[in-house]
């Protein structure tokens, strides 16, 4: 037993509204805090068409997907965290919004056990434990997207995490959600995104140079090498601003120029041409509301 019945998640995103449905479809009642009324108001309408779609797919009974929207609250007042027992941090890439959210979080949760995890990408987790009184209950949690599709879970101890901690989070993650975990060492960008990231910016230089088109990178990485998705369009659905913070989190902690964010895509950031969110990256795509992710509509 993991002691783990009521989760709560601050930021309703992408990421925080998919990690609020896995845990609703897993039985689980959630609380989702977003920063206002009508960012709440978008999270929850996230939340159900995402429901939605996987009941039109197959992949959900009406009666589970009727259940689990039951199971899910979404509010603008973080003192509705104060009895969970898990509480994951969702926010957008930033390190000091990220440690203020755990400052909050530290006042606000009362149990002395409740375990409070970060979704981050790349900010080394004893950064956000050390704003804590309770370090020891704080570790990364990092799902990838889409939460309810994508199986792995990267598990992120830090330095002063108890292994009590530790093996509830893993016990909760594999048995309750039924994902699949690897741990991954506290050090920038873990072990997917310090593989995936440079990656991704060696094709954005390839077409800040003229080697190639967007579409063909990803065409032939696709067709090519048996890629799911093109890494020009996986830039495009994590985000442009996300994928520049990552890697600029990456360069600060290694300083190696493979990390170096390159000059297009801080350009197409400053432009707000942010990806599947925006409606134009990399590719272009139909806008949907409330930022739903879309499908690729062709090249730059």
């Amino acid at each position: 037993m993991t002691g783990i019945e009521r989760v709560g998640v601050v930021g309703c995103g992408l990421m925080g509204a998919g990690i609020a449905e896995v845990c609703a479809r897993a039985g689980l009642p959630v609380t989702v805090v977003e920063r206002d009324a009508q960012a709440a108001r978008s999270g929850c309408l996230r939340i159900i068409r995402s429901l939605d779609r996987a009941t039109a797919r197959g992949k959900l009974s009406a009666e589970r997907r009727d259940a689990a929207a039951d199971l899910i609250t979404v509010v603008d007042q973080m003192e509705a965290l104060h009895d969970r027992d898990l509480v994951i941090e969702a926010v957008a890439e930033d390190e000091r919004l990220k440690a203020d959210v755990f400052t909050c979080l530290d006042a606000v949760v009362t149990g002395d056990s409740a375990v409070l995890a970060t979704n981050t990408s790349s900010v080394p987790v004893i950064r956000l434990a050390g704003v804590t009184g309770r370090p020891e209950n704080v570790l990364g949690v990092h799902f990838f997207n889409p939460v309810p599709v994508l199986r792995l879970v990267e598990l992120v101890p830090c330095l002063l995490t108890s292994t009590e901690t530790a093996t509830r989070a893993e016990a909760f993650v594999t048995g309750r959600l039924g994902k699949e975990v690897v741990r991954a060492p506290d050090r920038a960008g873990f072990v997917v995104n310090a593989l995936l990231v440079p990656y991704l910016l060696a094709a954005v230089r390839m077409v800040e140079s003229g080697g190639a088109s967007a579409e063909d990178i990803d065409r032939g990485m696709v067709l090519g090498c048996a890629h799911p998705i093109g890494p020009l369009a996986l830039t495009d659905l994590i985000g442009l601003d996300t994928t520049r913070a990552i890697a600029e989190s990456l360069y600060a902690a290694f300083r190696e120029p493979r990390f170096s964010p390159p000059p297009l895509l801080s350009r197409m950031v400053e432009a707000g041409l942010l990806g599947r969110k925006s409606g134009r990256g990399f590719h272009t795509y139909a806008t949907e509301p409330q930022g739903e992710a879309a499908t690729p509509a062709g090249p730059r």
